[in-house]
């Protein structure tokens, strides 16, 4: 007797651990009737940039950054957007 698969329905999150755990244990073409095409971007980059700073400014925002428990570069971020919603 040939037993029937349960096909499951695409999770709607956003968590990508999740939805590449989903894909890793599952076959598109199985989902194709629930497929849509985006003609938007799905996901919005952030851009890198680098910026020089001196040796010794950047020893006094390590020390920051761990006096408040975060990573220094968390910590430039959180900086940079205050002066941008400041503006």
């Amino acid at each position: 007797m040939e037993k029937t698969m349960k096909t499951k329905k695409i999770p709607q999150t956003d968590s990508i651990q999740e939805l590449a755990h989903f894909w890793d244990t599952h076959d598109l073409t199985d989902f194709e009737d629930e497929l849509e095409e985006m003609t938007q971007p799905v996901f919005t980059r952030e851009a890198l940039i680098k910026i020089r700073l001196p040796q010794n400014e950047f020893e006094i925002i390590k020390e920051i950054a761990k006096s408040r428990g975060v990573g220094y570069n968390a910590l430039i971020r959180q900086w940079v957007t205050e002066k941008v919603e400041a503006s």
